[in-house]
């Protein structure tokens, strides 16, 4: 995952070094991050962060990890889970609101009416658990040189073969909606039913409207077929 090392770094220096106020914050997506129309992972995946790329926060809703944010030309939502900021050269999740980053309070509507799916999803979500997170809170640098969730979870992106990807697009499975954001490293409720792959060590099912690879041992996902 390449950055322009320097000038990240200085940036975050700096803003630790403000006093805090409202203001729009650099943030590092910490590994490959989705956009999503919406404050919740029952909404449509409108883009990515690669993992290691700055994105600009505009604001946090009060109460949840959910965080308005701008990358290139896409506006959207993302979890500030896997939003890294710099504290004492530490990457430090948005989610704890480091009080060097006086992030904007933003408010959602729901204006194209889709608090009935959201409620539904929800209360799936709550029978069949959440995904496990990775904690973030290691050096920026880490962050920035190759992410860390990989290191942290002791797992890494599989590449599946293209057959791999064929079978999974030719044999949809129903979604397992779950509490937290889909990304590399998270780990699936045992819970939760996954499908077999043939002649594979890996397993996949669809988490949050997203076809996902997990590993059948730990059950954590280790590639997101987008």
């Amino acid at each position: 995952m390449n950055l322009v090392k320097t000038g990240l770094i200085s940036s975050l220096l700096i803003s630790t070094a403000l006093p805090a106020v409202a203001q729009t914050v650099e943030a590092v997506a910490a590994t490959d991050l989705n956009i999503r129309s919406g404050p919740g992972p029952h909404h449509s995946v409108v883009g990515v962060i690669p993992g290691g790329k700055e994105a600009s926060v505009e604001g946090c809703l009060e109460s949840t990890s959910w965080c308005q944010v701008k990358f290139g030309d896409v506006t959207g939502w993302s979890s500030s889970d896997y939003l890294a900021v710099n504290v004492e050269e530490k990457a430090i999740a948005l989610t704890t609101r480091p009080q060097a980053y006086d992030v904007k309070t933003v408010t959602y509507e729901d204006a194209e009416g889709t608090k009935k799916n959201e409620n539904e999803g929800a209360a799936v979500g709550a029978t069949l658990g959440a995904l496990t997170g990775v904690a973030l809170g290691g050096p920026i640098g880490g962050v920035i040189a190759g992410g860390i969730l990989g290191g942290a979870a002791g797992t890494a992106a599989a590449e599946p073969e293209e057959e791999t990807i064929t079978y999974i697009s030719s044999n949809p499975v129903e979604t397992v909606y779950l509490d937290g954001e889909v990304v590399v490293g998270a780990g699936v409720p045992e819970a939760v039913t996954t499908y077999e792959l043939p002649q594979s060590e890996y397993r996949y099912l669809n988490v949050n409207n997203q076809a996902v690879v997990v590993d059948a041992q730990t059950n954590q996902i280790v590639r997101i077929i987008r």
